[in-house]
């Protein structure tokens, strides 16, 4: 039977959710899950957080945590590389603060110890990282995000010097400074007292990066490979 005009105006309207709408309702709650699994994590570590928690704390339903990811591994994997790539953005814009390669040098580290004292950074890159992703992952994912920066800094106090090196020397040189600031985010991250820590990690790196002025003020050569062999 069909209905009149005046039954059909009586019909409840049916608000029809847009695709643009839908999208950003979706990108919130991404975000949202991202911001609370970001802050579990950090105060919980990965084994303590539950993604029950996490979605209580996003007010969202777990459909719609499966809907962005597939588990509590995918959720973490992307608050780490949300978290490591805010540091690097934090070192990357302090080297282009200055053109000066040493002091250019200056403000990479000084940008690298004010990273590595956030607490956030400190449990989910450095202490929790590679239990989560594993030792292979988590090599490669500092090597993406944090080689290429080292590289930058090398190569600038590289040509301070007026030290032509190959390729190879050069990848060789950066290896070495990663490992070390590596070792230095390890070594405060674990510590008591991390200002301490980390002020002992600056006056160390910087008394090695005004040894290489020195030596490029002086016009030193770098030996050849050919003299240690």
């Amino acid at each position: 039977m069909a209905l009149s005009s005046d039954r059909l105006g009586a019909l409840p309207k049916v608000t029809r959710v847009t695709g643009g709408r839908r999208a950003a309702y979706s990108a919130s709650t991404k975000r949202a899950l991202l911001e609370v699994a970001t802050e579990l994590f950090t105060t919980r570590g990965y084994v303590g957080t539950s993604l029950d928690a996490i979605v209580a704390g996003a007010e969202v339903t777990k459909g719609a945590l499966y809907h962005h990811f597939t588990g509590k591994q995918a959720l973490f994997e992307a608050v780490f590389a949300s978290v490591e790539d805010q540091a690097a953005d934090t070192i990357k814009k302090a080297l282009k603060e200055s053109r000066d390669p040493w002091e250019k040098a200056q403000a990479g580290l000084r940008a690298f110890l004010e990273v590595v004292q956030d607490p956030t950074y400190q449990r989910v890159v450095i202490q929790e990282g590679p239990a989560v992703l594993g030792y292979e992952r988590f090599r490669e994912s500092g090597e993406r995000s944090s080689f290429g920066i080292v590289q930058t800094i090398v190569g600038a106090v590289v040509k301070a010097g007026d030290w032509n090196l190959d390729d190879d020397m050069g990848r060789t040189f950066s290896r070495i400074f990663f490992g070390a600031m590596s070792a230095a985010g390890e070594m405060i991250s674990s510590a008591e007292d991390v200002q301490e820590a980390s002020a002992q990690v600056g006056v160390a790196i910087t008394f090695i990066l005004e040894g290489l002025r020195g030596l490029a003020d002086s016009g030193a050569e770098l030996p050849s490979i050919d003299d240690e062999l």
